[in-house]
């Protein structure tokens, strides 16, 4: 790492002061009443005004703090706070409000996810739960961790016995598909779990409140701080066929079961339909 960059520390100090105020500004206009304010993909995939407040608090914070930096942002993309690139470059992944479908039901599985990456490589992360104030953080051979306690991945190894999580697209092609590949896939684990926050998903099974996850059509944001935290909790987060994990597929599970669900998710396709 360059010597003008942070310490992977230093940065997710950074990074947990700024998620933890971006998730008390979500946890206050959630309790004022939120409002659909757009749609993206689908009619069904919603953006909340708090959405795009929460990211601009982000960025707002990012700039006072490291005005060299870049930001890349789920809701502005990244043209509201681009830095230089270049060897030690700094560059912030956020979701403002990972599961914004929970979030404006009401549901507690919403989250801030904050990252930062050096050279292209996730270094540091924080994931706040909006609505309960859980908060896990990681950095880069630092370890996971939760209030204080080191995050240890489940010791699972029959994948017969695994509880495992997942989640949806909105696009209904995309939705079919998918489901097509849970109705199958049900039959040979313990339970599907669907919590709707991919964030928070990853973050659990790095806890082994579930076994595992997997999910296609993940972004950067969706996957940056939640996917080290899984990885600094010994999970092991790829993709399908020596692919890596990103937008056709996530697997995040513990090495013994890793290979018999990456087998199944493969001889189901799970990476492929829309």
């Amino acid at each position: 790492m360059d010597r003008s960059t942070p310490a992977p520390q230093e940065l997710l100090e950074i990074a947990v002061d700024v998620a933890r105020d971006a998730a008390a500004t979500a946890y206050r206009m959630r309790a004022e009443g939120v409002s659909v304010a757009a749609t993206k993909s689908t009619v069904t995939d919603v953006v909340t005004a708090a959405d795009r407040a929460v990211e601009r608090q982000v960025i707002d914070a990012l700039r006072r703090l490291r005005p060299g930096d870049a930001v890349l942002g789920e809701e502005f993309g990244a043209g509201e706070a681009a830095g230089p690139s270049g060897p030690g470059a700094v560059r912030w992944i956020v979701d403002p409000i990972d599961g914004t479908v929970n979030y404006l039901y009401g549901l507690p599985h919403s989250a801030v996810s904050l990252a930062a990456e050096v050279d292209g490589r996730v270094v540091a992360g924080v994931v706040r739960n909006v609505s309960t104030g859980d908060e896990w953080t990681a950095t880069v051979g630092g370890g996971a961790w939760r209030a204080g306690e080191r995050l240890r991945c489940s010791t699972e190894t029959d994948l017969g016995q695994a509880l495992v999580a997942t989640g949806f697209g909105y696009d209904p092609r995309r939705r079919a598909h998918q489901a097509r590949v849970v109705a199958e896939l049900i039959t040979q684990v313990r339970d599907i779990r669907r919590l709707g926050a991919a964030a928070i998903d990853l973050c659990y099974a790095a806890e082994g409140r579930v076994d595992a996850y997997y999910e296609k059509g993940l972004a950067a944001w969706d996957l940056a701080a939640g996917g080290l935290v899984a990885s600094e909790a010994g999970l092991r987060v790829d993709g399908l066929r020596g692919v890596a994990a990103g937008p056709d597929m996530v697997v995040a599970a513990p090495p013994a079961l890793f290979e018999p669900l990456h087998a199944r998710l493969a001889d189901l396709d799970a990476s492929g339909g829309p």
